[in-house]
């Protein structure tokens, strides 16, 4: 193991990014976030790569901002403090949101804060029985960041996004799955293995089709039904002209299993 801030390793057509500061649980530091950020941006411009799996070593997924690096930045002022948002959290979250390929948390611990920012930005969640997450921020006189704002209604529901942020409230894996955040959990061991099998199945899929996919659903959260609608017809057309859905069609009425090449 590397004393590297962000491992990043390419199985295939899966790229696996990273967080590697266990000593710390994962707290994010400026090193840590510059780079994520650019890992995750590397991988999601990468054709090469067809699904992501995001992770973290050691026993916590991340704890969040590093409060004590924070606390440093605050003796320069809260407006170079908070630039982190703009500089950081901002693009990493957008590029985990919004890549044309999915992305599969791999989520294991305490997953709290701007930790829990980065989980929901992801496309699938594989957490481990035990794990532990919360909003944290009004703890410490703030609101949200890292997209939560988008991201956790959507998750939860508006009432209950409320509660967790309003009251601070702590919940578990099994809590997130009633709730509809994710359908699985398994063993804390077996974690990553499963988040990487998940993206392996995508990997071989329509990667063009997942694409459109993530695109719709983000743009259906200000489209109108008519909107929506075009956005479809739109989005089926591009799909339609690609090699995966012509050979699909194929191997259908050829009762074969389809192939998929991400063309």
């Amino acid at each position: 193991m590397t004393d590297d801030p962000v491992l990043v390793e390419r199985t295939d057509a899966v790229a696996t990014v990273t967080l590697n500061r266990a000593d710390r649980k994962n707290a994010l530091t400026t090193e840590l976030k510059v780079a994520l950020r650019d890992a995750v941006a590397d991988v999601a411009a990468d054709p090469a790569v067809r699904a992501v799996v995001l992770a973290a070593t050691g026993s916590a997924f991340s704890v969040g901002q590093d409060l004590g690096e924070h606390a440093a930045a605050l003796e320069g002022g809260a407006e170079a403090a908070f630039a982190t948002v703009e500089e950081h959290y901002a693009p990493i979250v957008r590029d985990l949101a919004t890549m044309p390929k999915p992305v599969v948390a791999a989520v294991q611990g305490t997953c709290v804060g701007a930790g829990l920012g980065l989980a929901l930005a992801c496309d699938l969640r594989v957490l481990a029985a035990g794990a532990t997450f919360a909003t944290a921020f009004t703890g410490i006189g703030l609101t949200f960041d890292s997209g939560l704002s988008h991201t956790l209604p959507r998750a939860v529901g508006d009432a209950r996004a409320r509660e967790l942020m309003l009251l601070r409230a702590s919940f578990t894996a099994e809590d997130a799955v009633a709730w509809g955040i994710t359908g699985e959990v398994v063993d804390g061991d077996a974690v990553a293995d499963r988040a990487h099998a998940i993206a392996a199945t995508l990997a071989a899929g329509p990667t063009t089709a997942y694409a459109e996919t993530k695109a719709l659903l983000q743009a259906s959260a200000t489209s109108s039904l008519q909107e929506a609608l075009a956005a479809e017809g739109a989005a089926q057309t591009r799909c339609g002209a690609t090699e995966d859905h012509h050979g699909a069609v194929t191997a259908f009425l050829a009762r074969e299993k389809p192939t998929f090449d991400g063309r």
